[in-house]
């Protein structure tokens, strides 16, 4: 896989970066965002495919991320398909740090550290090129407002925005409602970012969701838009460093 193409994980890290205070948007689903989307960037590379509501790897050789590799070869390990609500709902130690490192690295953020309290130290990431962020929230903005079906990326990164309650942040008021809706409807047309949507939302709803006849299942189900706290806490371990929410 070439680097010169950001990543599903990378592109909706970027859209949940708040351009003003570094901080993150809805931090503990982003988690769980982030495991989905390297499921679905997986699919995408050919490297696994739905079975149902299962993970099936379909082609282990290594795409060339470090990071996506590992989650392949974890899968690969499975030795068996693998319910996505379960891997999703797994352990991901530190995903988002190794993310945000990444981007620092590649140079589209760059750390800025400071305390909370007075005394914890924590760091905050700021984006150093916004015309990528522009040009990711652009496509979710074109896909709203035309209504033509969007690519296969751009529907699994409108699904996953909206399975980890990005809508408020990305639309956020009275105003934002109908493109908040049109992002939700937007799940329909990926049928892997569909299954994996709707497992991380049945995390977050401490579901663990019997098989599903279809990935294409109603858009408005376990919606997450309410800006509510999470009722089931992910077991991510935490980072090396902490990261000011």
């Amino acid at each position: 896989m070439g680097r010169s193409r950001r990543t599903l994980p990378e592109e909706l890290l970027l859209l949940a970066l708040d351009p003003t205070t570094g901080t993150t948007a809805q931090p503990q689903s982003l988690d769980l965002g982030l495991a989905g989307a390297q499921l679905v960037e997986l699919a995408l590379a050919g490297r696994i495919a739905p079975d149902g509501d299962r993970i099936a790897v379909v082609a282990p050789r290594p795409t060339g991320d470090p990071t996506l590799d590992c989650a392949l070869e974890l899968l690969r390990r499975r030795g068996a398909p693998v319910r996505a609500v379960h891997w999703i709902g797994g352990p991901r130690l530190g995903l988002r740090q190794t993310y945000l490192s990444h981007l620092e690295r590649c140079g589209m953020v760059h750390a800025v550290a400071g305390q909370m309290c007075g005394v914890l130290p924590t760091t905050r990431y700021q984006a150093t090129d916004t015309a990528i962020s522009r040009e990711i929230r652009s496509r979710l903005d074109s896909a709203i407002r035309t209504g033509v079906p969007p690519d296969p990326r751009t529907a699994a990164l409108a699904a996953l925005a909206h399975a980890v309650g990005l809508g408020k942040h990305l639309y956020p008021g009275n105003e934002g409602r109908s493109s908040r809706s049109r992002l939700r409807d937007l799940i329909r047309h990926d049928p892997m970012g569909g299954l994996v949507a709707h497992a991380v939302m049945d995390v977050q709803n401490g579901v663990a969701a019997a098989p599903r006849r279809s990935p294409a299942a109603p858009a408005g189900r376990g919606a997450p838009e309410p800006a509510r706290g999470v009722p089931m806490q992910p077991r991510h371990g935490s980072m090396a460093r902490a990261v000011a929410h």
